[in-house]
């Protein structure tokens, strides 16, 4: 059986950094998303649809905007109750706030509470798709897989390993932390929709024998992800070159230890040096860009051009960032751009959100476009949420300045409607 989803529809086939926006999107007022089972089999115009697919079955969402579901690259789940916590920079943060909390997930049944809650708020934020950081219990992993099972939903996520500078009970060992993400990763990897991410937190927390350690299991595996966290405040930055003397930089202090790779994910990456630039670019590694967290937390202001020579996905950072949602992402990322003399189009951050987080994934194939195979995890966006979104979006003389105001201005509110799996979900 074929289903229509109805609406507005807008679609990517190119990168819009790379590529003029208007030549990289396709835009059909009156378009629609065909879906069999939990695939998309086509997208664009309405009409074209219905002579392609005969007795479909119809859903209409009238003049709401469908898109790919939104794709969240970089978020710490165990710290969705901690979000908006005020007052600390990266390092007191993790003392004050995180690791307290995180403790707290050596009960199961806590972290079991936790992944559905933050799984559903992404949802009723339209984020169909993430990447987590667990903490150092391996049932903290089982939780984020067994609730994004229940709700059908492609996530990506890894057991957090730290061996020194967090306290006693949040830290590993070399051994177990190489030991626990193996076996982390044999249970769950290519698992229905799950992905094990091997996750080292950031150099400061894992001994170079830990990193070394967990540079093998990757080099042992490398069809998974490495995600972790690179030059994001200036004093992290000199904590890491007190704890490794000897490292070119920071980015160094991964390479030297076999975790620097195209499939690795390297959070937040503000401050970085000319030759980590370089290296990035030259091993086709993933940036991932965490606007309200990096504003939140005081960090800096990441460089957007990047994402002309380098593969940039956008993540909230919940709960260093202050919002569940990708649209606030969306707007805290135009608003940091501008910061750094550069307007980003709408095209651009709707991207970002979606195919340029997926790519950041190595999914794109899976998620984050309308392309025939992809899954048909779906958000529908109404662009005239609120008073305010809607007296704005009214004077619109095109799809562009009616999208505009919802990223800048829109919340869970504006969410219309979710699929995951090509089935509707609540929101």
């Amino acid at each position: 059986m074929t289903t229509l989803i109805k609406g507005q529809v807008l679609a990517f086939h190119a990168d819009p950094f790379s590529t003029p926006w208007a030549d990289a999107t396709r835009f059909y007022a009156h378009g629609a998303v065909a879906i069999q089972g939990d695939r998309i089999v086509g997208s664009g115009a309405v009409d074209t649809l219905r002579d392609r697919f005969p007795g479909a079955e119809e859903v209409d969402h009238s003049d709401a905007l469908i898109l790919p579901g939104f794709v969240d690259a970089h978020m710490h789940y165990p710290q969705t109750a901690i979000i908006a916590s005020w007052g600390k920079r990266l390092i007191d943060w993790l003392n004050t706030y995180t690791f307290p909390e995180e403790a707290r997930f050596k009960n199961t049944t806590y972290a079991t509470e936790i992944a559905e809650r933050a799984l559903d708020l992404a949802l009723a934020n339209g984020t169909t798709s993430l990447c987590s950081y667990c903490t150092i219990h391996p049932a903290s992993v089982d939780a984020i897989f067994t609730a994004a099972k229940a709700r059908g939903m492609a996530v990506w996520a890894g057991k957090t390993c730290m061996d020194r500078n967090a306290p006693d009970d949040l830290r590993d060992t070399v051994q177990s932390a190489h030991d626990d993400s193996a076996a982390l990763l044999a249970n769950w990897h290519g698992v229905g929709r799950a992905s094990y991410v091997i996750t080292p937190r950031f150099s400061p927390t894992s001994t170079p024998a830990q990193l070394e350690a967990l540079g093998a299991l990757w080099a042992a595996h490398p069809d998974c992800l490495m995600q972790t966290h690179l030059s994001e405040q200036v004093d992290e930055i000199a904590w890491v070159r007190a704890l490794f003397p000897s490292a070119r930089d920071y980015l160094d202090t991964y390479e030297a230890h076999n975790l620097l790779g195209e499939r690795g994910l390297y959070g937040h990456a503000i401050h970085l040096e000319p030759r980590e630039i370089d290296r990035l670019r030259e091993v086709g590694a993933g940036l991932v860009h965490c606007p309200t967290s990096n504003t939140f937390i005081g960090s800096g202001l990441f460089d957007i051009g990047l994402a002309a020579t380098h593969r940039v996905g956008l993540a909230t950072d919940t709960g260093g960032g202050s919002s569940f949602s990708m649209l606030r992402t969306m707007a805290a990322a135009y608003e940091i751009a501008q910061l750094r003399g550069r307007a980003l189009h709408p095209a651009q951050l709707l991207w970002l959100a979606t195919e340029g987080s997926a790519r950041v994934l190595h999914a794109v194939n899976e998620v984050g476009t309308l392309a025939e195979g992809s899954a048909a995890d779906l958000v529908v966006l109404d662009l005239a949420s609120t008073p305010a979104i809607a007296q704005r979006s009214n004077r619109a003389g095109d799809i562009w300045e009616a999208v505009f105001p919802t990223i800048m201005m829109g919340d869970d509110r504006a969410v219309r409607a979710v699929y995951v799996a090509g089935e509707a979900v609540g929101t």
